[in-house]
């Protein structure tokens, strides 16, 4: 007996029947992902009484740093007070140790604790750009926990935070969180009864990585037990909300380690966008890796990065449960590594870079190697094969010369393709549209998921519009189509090593269930059951909106910072176009369900909805009080032509800021000037101090009135010499000290061009006539630093000078010339400070606190030596 025929529902019908999966699969997805501990106050369980992680005691630690003490910008007092604040606690900890084994006289338990300081210096190549720095004085506190033994000591791990921030920041979450994390892993570490380490944790409170990780390099280069790491982890901060995440893992041992954690937040898709390079970010972990050559793991929280290295980056605005999420796995972390079951004895002779996929699914985090990844691929591609030619019907088996099952999957693919290839070329014209025709770029900035609402529409009328191209595609066959295509792109991207493969894998997976039951559950001929639907679209639906979630949460926020002329919209764009490509994969078999005039109509439809979105972004403000536009500000004293300029810059291609600097020249500068936008490059050396990041800024230059303190001639004893000064003629070579001495200035950098044959920066200077951009960062009160070279003498029709001479232009900040950071001391900084406190108000008055600046007071100046 034959199944009766099934009765055709329409469009509208057959997506209210599918609407609960399309509600409740994402929101499962997004609570999962955002989902955070409850946060714990009590120092010791009330029912075990063992000590426990407490948040209120890490964010207790947080805010001491970033609000009693404040901007720890390396160099400054507040610097010094921060180091002296870190070892006064790590002694108190080496107290409490000792205590506890005078009251267990037989438990193998000993804190050591060393206050590092030291000089150095190491190259440090950013964004393309190859830049050296130097440090004098810098600080570490280091505490090792071990049994005591040097059978313990042999084999280490390193976890890591700094105790400094950065200039326009108090750094709560970036990075007084983590070093609470720290302090508090310790406290119950310790205090845990008869807990005793098999092998050392090293605890390292680097007071030195904003400055570009001078810190973490003193320690690899210079600490006597350095050596003995086997792994690091480095916790970090780029956002104040949502779990910690897992971006680097650099062998399959820790990554292991790390799935033992009580909550699980990383994936390979997130190590291998990191490892490539495009999010032009980077941490201590760099340092580990060159100079100690170990392995480790890499985390940060990343939520909200709209906060990263800006003044509201207090405890306030850490979301409750982050710390919590944070501090619980790296506990669960140091408490296995530190066991017997510690992979560090096995790491000791060195490490691979890991040919692991991992990643968390349905709650489970999955963890197996590349080997096992390409056998399961490619073994799942042939059953799709199988399950595609089982499941085949011939839509015209009377006639000989029917399509083929070949030709048929052909066609599915084609379709599919031009949907993907559809969605992201529409939603870039809109893109296109939004930026250069209407010029309200960054509409979406102020909410990570608002760009959804405009580019998701466009993708989809994209998608549906190279249906229009295609022609009629059968159902079953575009459906039976992309399950191929995705287990096939699966399998070879695998096979290049690349374990984001495994994405396409998960959701390519449930299809052929999904085929299975559709051949029970309908006849041969008829559509595809909505049953076969919903089971697809299960994991691309959960997984796809938790992609998206991490991808959004990094990138949109990230549009703040990289330039004007970086193509922020149609980087927002393509992410919506792929990541909805990969979430509602079964679009395709759905339109072709129903005829020609349902598509046209929904590609009208959408063309609408897209045509409103359009309209509705185009009178939205990127920026609000909680989501600000980053504006650099500067105070340049020049002490060698005596002038004064403010610098005014944006690193972002809102529109806005041109208008936003014509009001600053109109209440700042000189009545009648038309503000005009200056060149950045390697030669603009006002804005060396952030060197290379400015090369990201479209910046302004104003001539200051000539008010009272204005008047005053410039005292900044900031000098950039030479000594040791010995020309050798037959060698064609000239040998000197340069000596910068720069009281009261920080963040001092020098750029000069030469031939540099030799120095005191590292073995292998750049063989030509090159420019040369090195930074300082010193310890509170040390005022000189310098370096030997040997450069090459040029001939008279040259690059340089023949003589051999030296121009440099030297650049540094006046330690107590920065806003809001010295707001407290405001008075000895000068004319700078008074001006920062005016224009500040203003800026919060003008565009009601949209706005955060960073307010510098800078001096500089050029000789030649």
């Amino acid at each position: 007996m034959s199944k009766a025929p099934q009765k055709r529902w329409g469009p509208v019908r057959s997506l209210l029947c599918l609407a609960p999966l399309f509600v409740a699969a994402p929101f499962y997805a997004y609570r999962a992902h955002y989902a955070l501990p409850q946060p714990v106050v009590d120092l010791v369980n009330p029912a075990t009484s063992l000590p426990q992680i407490s948040e209120a005691q890490i964010l207790a630690h947080a805010k001491y740093l970033s609000e009693d003490i404040g901007y720890r910008t390396v160099g400054t007092r507040e610097h010094a007070l921060g180091d002296a604040w870190m070892l006064q606690q790590a002694e108190v900890v080496r107290a409490e140790c000792e205590s506890i084994v005078r009251a267990n006289p037989g438990r193998k338990l000993q804190c050591e604790v060393w206050h590092q300081q030291g000089s150095g210096s190491h190259r440090f190549d950013m964004m393309g750009r190859r830049l050296y720095k130097t440090y004098v004085n810098l600080t570490n506190i280091i505490v090792r926990v071990s049994d005591g033994t040097e059978e313990g000591k042999e084999h280490a791990v390193l976890v890591n935070s700094h105790v400094d921030s950065t200039l326009p920041s108090p750094g709560a979450a970036d990075d007084a969180l983590s070093v609470g994390v720290m302090l508090e892993c310790m406290r119950v570490l310790i205090n845990t009864p008869g807990w005793e380490p098999k092998h050392a944790i090293v605890f390292l409170f680097n007071n030195a990585e904003e400055s570009l990780q001078d810190g973490s390099h003193l320690f690899s280069t210079q600490h006597p037990i350095a050596k003995t790491v086997r792994a690091a982890i480095n916790l970090e901060a780029a956002g104040s909300t949502g779990p910690e995440l897992l971006f680097q893992a650099t062998s399959e041992q820790m990554i292991k380690a790390y799935a033992k954690v009580p909550r699980p937040y990383g994936s390979v898709v997130a190590n291998e966008v990191f490892s490539s390079g495009i999010l032009l970010s980077d941490t201590d972990f760099r340092q580990f890796e060159l100079y100690l050559n170990v392995t480790g793991l890499d985390m940060a929280v990343v939520g909200n990065s709209y906060l990263y290295h800006m003044r509201k980056d207090l405890v306030e605005n850490i979301e409750p449960g982050v710390a919590q999420h944070m501090a619980d796995n790296v506990y669960a972390l140091l408490h296995h590594l530190a066991s017997e079951e510690s992979p560090l004895p096995e790491l000791a002779a060195g490490y691979t870079r890991p040919q692991t996929v991992f990643y968390e699914h349905f709650g489970h985090f999955l963890v197996y190697s590349f080997t096992t990844a390409k056998l399961l691929y490619s073994a799942f591609f042939v059953i799709a094969i199988v399950v595609a030619r089982l499941t085949y019907v011939n839509p015209a088996p009377a006639l000989k010369k029917g399509a083929s099952f070949t030709s048929e999957l052909v066609s599915g693919a084609a379709a599919a393709s031009a949907a993907c290839i559809g969605a992201i070329v529409s939603a870039n014209v809109v893109a296109l549209i939004m930026d250069k025709v209407l010029g309200k770029s960054l509409s979406w900035f102020s909410s990570v998921f608002a760009c959804l609402a405009l580019y998701g529409p466009a993708a989809l009328l994209g998608a549906l519009a190279s249906q229009l191209l295609i022609g009629r595609v059968r159902e079953h066959t575009a459906f039976t189509s992309i399950m191929l295509l995705q287990a096939f792109v699966a399998a070879l991207v695998q096979g290049l090593d690349i374990g984001t493969g495994g994405v396409l894998f998960l959701s390519s997976a449930p299809f052929v269930l999904a085929l299975l039951v559709n051949k029970f559950l309908t006849r041969p001929g008829d559509d595809i059951s909505l049953w076969s639907y919903a089971i697809g679209l299960l994991t691309p639906l959960a997984t796809g909106t938790t992609l998206l979630c991490s991808v959004l949460d990094v990138f949109v926020p990230l549009t703040g910072r990289i330039g004007e002329e970086a193509p922020a919209e149609h980087i927002i764009a393509t992410i919506v176009a792929v990541n909805g490509s990969y979430i509602l994969p079964l679009t395709v078999p759905f339109v072709h369900r129903f005829n020609r005039r349902v598509l046209f109509r929904a590609v009208v439809v959408l063309s609408m909805i897209t045509g409103l979105s359009m309209a509705i972004f185009s009178m939205r403000s990127p920026f609000d009080p909680m989501h600000q536009k980053r504006v650099f500000v500067i105070h340049m004293e020049n002490i060698t032509s005596e002038e004064q300029h403010l610098h005014v810059a944006a690193a972002d291609g809102a529109p806005g800021f041109h208008d936003l600097a014509a009001d600053i020249a109109k209440e700042f500068s000189i009545p009648g000037v038309t503000p005009e936008t200056v060149v950045m490059n390697e030669w603009n050396s006002d804005w060396d101090t952030i060197y290379p990041f400015s090369l990201f800024l479209t910046p302004y230059k104003f001539d200051l009135p000539l008010r009272a303190e204005h008047q005053d001639p410039i005292e900044h004893d900031f000098t950039v010499t030479a000594i040791n000064d010995k020309v050798d003629e037959a060698a064609g070579t000239r040998s000197f000290t340069m000596v910068v001495n720069h009281p009261g200035i920080i963040w001092t950098a020098v750029a000069f061009e030469a031939h540099v044959l030799q120095w005191t920066l590292d073995n292998s200077p750049p063989d030509e006539y090159a420019r040369h951009h090195i930074k300082e960062g010193s310890f509170y009160g040390h005022d000189t630093w310098s370096i030997d070279l040997v450069t090459k003498l040029q001939p008279s029709n040259g690059s340089g000078p023949a003589d051999g001479s030296v121009k440099v232009n030297f650049v540094g900040i006046h330690e107590k010339a920065m806003w809001p950071g010295k707001r407290a001391e405001k008075e000895l900084g000068g004319r700078a400070m008074k001006l920062f406190e005016e224009f500040d108000g203003w800026l919060e008055r003008e565009t009601g606190g949209t706005v955060d600046a960073m307010f510098l007071g800078c001096v500089g100046g050029v000789t030649v030596i």
